[in-house]
């Protein structure tokens, strides 16, 4: 089947079934990467469930399918490969928390939030030592899970690395000057740093019950000849407020962030990734990264990694984005990414460069169907996790996520105390 006849026919089943409640979710991976990387190129998952069936909208995969899907999401759908390293860091296994010893009301709140909020892969590390690690659904530390949104702090960071060598001049540069293609459109006259923070004034529609929504149209609509993916529709889109002046979350630009990345540095993301931060920082295994349908990777979403890994990550955001004694990233660079730039709809987050903030200082990547990377400067604090929502977004597993991460808090800050 051609790929356009096949995201037609997705298309009209996937927008009668998306509640109300996904509007303007917290990312839109799962439908990006099933209207856009479905091909016949994708390795089948060796297993007995069928590969056609999961290539249509994960919104639509029954609670198994998500399960194993999210599981061997680079089996079903194309992507790049992100080398890792020759050289692995460590990551020392320290004893369990105080509070969340086996057999305490800590450790079975923490069992129930594993089984109720279908968590897949658990791990906390504090000051860099693993205190806690726990998988379920099949999963393992062997094994690579979907990231959801949680990748576009990686683009975010991406971004910095090609500040810092030099091939981006300025956030504050506008993108045409990287991406030609957006000169007279909307566009003209938005900056990097809109992109990033979502404030590009330009009018976006993420509502899935509508059929006509730029979400769904985006990965429908015919492609320019030698215009990326991304950029033959973005530039088609009107502007509907002065840039910088409002927040609205588009996953499309951060689609285009990569288009940056990419046009600037002469690279592909997946390769960018590797050299600045998966081989140099000692990943544990290669990741990959989704493909459009021009292949090119999707910044907004979908990149598989080790759950370790993900932790890595967040460890070497927590550490300043350091390598070796050298920043990766500008000096001050995830202090202005991860602070709030902006207000969000939800009271309960703030928006920086690609990362959500939350209270105190903390701040969090997250994606759709509970994935989360979480850090706590203050407490030195990285959480990671890979779970299997049977939705996309909520706010009751919202609350029960914000609750476990009170409980781990509350587990180190009674150690701190302890020690004193």
């Amino acid at each position: 089947m051609a790929p356009s006849s096949l995201l037609d026919k997705l298309l009209m089943l996937l927008f009668p079934l998306a509640p109300s409640s996904r509007r303007k979710a917290i990312g839109t991976a799962s439908i990006v990467a099933a209207l856009c990387a479905a091909d016949a190129t994708a390795q089948a998952p060796t297993s007995m469930m069928d590969p056609a069936t999961l290539r249509r909208s994960s919104f639509l995969w029954t609670q198994a399918e998500r399960e194993f899907g999210f599981a061997n999401w680079d089996a079903v759908y194309s992507g790049r490969t992100v080398p890792r390293g020759a050289g692995v860091r460590a990551l020392p296994t320290g004893p369990s928390f105080e509070l969340l010893k086996p057999g305490t009301p800590g450790a079975q709140a923490m069992e129930r939030f594993i089984t109720d909020e279908k968590v897949a892969g658990l791990i906390v590390l504090h000051g860099g030592t693993i205190r806690i690690e726990r998988y379920a659904l099949g999963y393992s530390a062997s094994g690579r899970w979907v990231s959801q949104s949680v990748a576009k702090a990686m683009t975010s960071t991406l971004v910095g690395a090609a500040v810092k060598d030099g091939f981006i001049e300025s956030i504050d540069d506008p993108i045409t000057k990287y991406i030609v293609a957006l000169r007279g459109s909307a566009y003209e006259g938005v900056t990097i740093r809109q992109l990033m923070t979502m404030t590009s004034g330009v009018k976006w529609n993420e509502d899935y019950n509508d059929p006509n929504s730029d979400v769904a149209q985006f990965y429908s609509a015919p492609l320019e000849p030698e215009i990326d993916a991304t950029v033959s529709y973005m530039r088609k889109l009107p502007r509907e407020a002065t840039p910088g002046t409002r927040w609205v979350y588009k996953t499309g630009e951060t689609h285009l962030l990569g288009v940056v990345v990419t046009s600037a540095t002469r690279q592909t993301l997946a390769s960018y990734l590797s050299a600045k931060i998966w081989a140099p920082y000692g990943m544990e295994q290669s990741a990959t990264w989704t493909t459009d349908r021009k292949h090119h990777e999707l910044a907004g979403c979908c990149l598989q990694a080790a759950l370790r890994d993900y932790a890595r990550f967040g460890q070497f955001v927590l550490d300043g984005g350091r390598i070796d004694g050298r920043s990766v990233v500008p000096d001050g660079w995830f202090e202005a990414a991860t602070k709030k730039q902006f207000a969000t709809t939800d009271p309960n987050r703030g928006y920086g460069y690609q990362w959500w903030t939350m209270e105190g200082n903390s701040f969090a990547a997250i994606g759709i169907h509970g994935q989360l990377i979480y850090v706590d400067p203050s407490r030195r604090l990285v959480v990671a996790i890979n779970s299997a929502w049977p939705v996309a977004t909520g706010a009751d597993r919202s609350a029960a996520r914000r609750q476990f991460l009170t409980l781990i808090a509350s587990a180190v800050d009674a150690e701190r105390e302890h020690r004193q």
